[in-house]
């Protein structure tokens, strides 16, 4: 484990999205010790008119408590 999901706006390439998940792959092994075989990653476009229903709500302020970083847009952004 972990599973890793990231939900972002359309729009970034494949070449782009497998960067990244290369990227977090060596970060969660080095930080968190995992193995290449126990990692997922899931890369999710939402469409910029769902984002505050899919996302913002149930998974941002829905889960303030557990948020390492906040955004810096909406109710919850730093002040």
């Amino acid at each position: 484990m972990p599973h890793i999901a990231v939900k972002m706006f359309p729009g970034r390439t494949d070449e782009q999205k497998q960067e990244f998940t290369a990227k977090v792959v060596e970060a969660a092994k080095s930080i968190f010790g995992s193995s290449d075989e126990s990692l997922s990653i899931a890369i999710l476009d939402v469409d910029p008119a769902k984002w505050d229903v899919e996302v913002y709500g149930p998974d941002i302020q829905g889960n303030e408590d557990k948020l390492y970083k906040r955004p810096g847009y909406g109710a919850l952004a730093n002040p």
